[in-house]
């Protein structure tokens, strides 16, 4: 794995400055179909030229399980967003898949191919690593880019032709304060392996949580430690007033027993992010006693964006799940953006600054001065393998600091 921000399969949570924000993806292109009620455009089928979209992303490797949830979902946002027409005014859309495999020299090779054959819109970055090699190319081939899952805070303000569909790791971190209120003069530990993305999750933590006051220290364990009480002791004797967990592997669910048997879940707040859904049972030895910081609680909301994918995801034998909101956000973007056709880039991305849309999360806003996609984020709970919001988070209280663009 690159340095990255992820939420990794079975882990406890991912959120690290520059880590892969990595999402892979699988399933057929299948058409997006039935009649979901609302969405964002009159999706009126015509003669108009079609709109071509090419999503590159990881459709196969080890984190495929996330992509499908991030494709499905863009296939439940394109259904919504366009009436269940897959066109807008006139102009079908066109979705044409290409498989990075998690890979940046694959995933530049796709765009390159996908530019040249005249494609002006580019989404489905599942991977940090990915995003940040794709998007130069947006800005060099004045292409329209929604970069998907990857949350890599540098995807914001990198140019003027680069969006996202996702959260970043600013907005993870910031939710997981919200745990603490007043962080000033607070101890925070991080828990974590001593590996590139456990050190890349401390340096995180210090960025966000030691500007706004609190004391940040580190308890890391050798990434070949089965043993892991030793550690899950070093935590509780530090004594902090928030324990922050970033775990990834086959180890999580003897960190959670640890963690559970010593006591340290009763001795201080413990928050990690809430994973897919397959990871939950990970959690049953903590007897409910861990709060999670979440980017989407699958069925948490219940909007009609909500209602819609989730209606659509059923009917195609399949479920919500952590970055299924990730591809449905990035449809509607596509949508309102080319909501003219795909011919003029620059008003595609004039259309898409400053938007402000109702999502599967809550009310979304695209900040104009630097692409910055304002959310809702949550604090969660687990009941057993249930799933649940304890608290929305408005999209103000998590917003990441405003940059700039770059001079062109």
């Amino acid at each position: 794995m690159h340095s990255t921000s992820i939420l990794r399969r079975y882990s406890a949570v991912a959120i690290a400055a520059a880590s892969i924000a990595a999402l892979a993806a699988c399933g057929s292109p299948s058409k997006a179909a039935g009649g979901s009620s609302g969405g964002a455009s009159d999706g009126s089928a015509g003669s108009g030229a079609p709109i071509k979209v090419g999503l590159v992303y990881s459709e196969t490797g080890p984190l495929a399980d996330y992509g499908k949830d991030y494709y499905q979902g863009f296939l439940a946002g394109l259904d919504y967003a366009t009436h269940g027409t897959d066109a807008v005014n006139g102009h079908k859309i066109e979705v044409t898949q290409r498989d990075d495999a998690g890979d940046p020299t694959k995933a530049v090779s796709a765009a390159k191919d996908l530019i040249g054959q005249g494609y002006r819109i580019l989404a489905g970055s599942t991977a940090s690593g990915v995003a940040l090699q794709v998007a130069p190319l947006a800005a060099q081939n004045k292409v329209l880019f929604i970069s998907g899952p990857a949350a890599t805070d540098a995807i914001t303000g990198l140019n003027k032709y680069t969006f996202r569909s996702g959260r970043e790791t600013y907005q993870d971190i910031a939710t997981a304060a919200s745990f603490l209120g007043d962080l000033t003069n607070k101890h925070v530990t991080v828990l974590a392996q001593d590996d590139a993305f456990g050190q890349a999750n401390v340096e995180a933590v210090k960025a966000v949580l030691g500007a706004k006051g609190a004391e940040v220290d580190s308890v890391l364990a050798p990434e070949s430690a089965t043993d892991l009480t030793p550690f899950a002791t070093q935590a509780k004797n530090a004594k902090p007033d928030l324990l922050f967990v970033a775990w990834a592997g086959t180890t999580a669910s003897a960190l959670w027993t640890a963690l559970s048997q010593q006591g340290v879940l009763d001795a201080t707040t413990t928050v990690t992010g809430l994973d897919v859904r397959a990871s939950y049972p990970i959690f049953a030895a903590t007897g409910g006693k861990v709060s999670f910081l979440a980017h989407y609680v699958p069925g948490g909301t219940s909007n009609d964006a909500a209602k819609a994918m989730d209606a659509y995801l059923t009917a195609h034998g399949e479920q919500s799940d952590l970055f299924s909101p990730d591809g449905f956000t990035a449809a509607q973007m596509v949508v309102h953006a080319a909501a003219s056709g795909d011919s003029d880039v620059d008003a595609m991305v004039k259309n898409l600054e400053g938007w402000s849309f109702d999502g599967v999360k809550g009310a979304y806003t695209i900040r104009a001065s630097d692409h910055a996609l304002l959310q809702p984020m949550f604090q969660a709970k687990l009941t057993g393998t249930t799933a649940t919001v304890v608290k929305m988070l408005d999209p103000n209280d998590v917003a990441p600091p405003a940059k700039s663009f770059p001079a062109s």
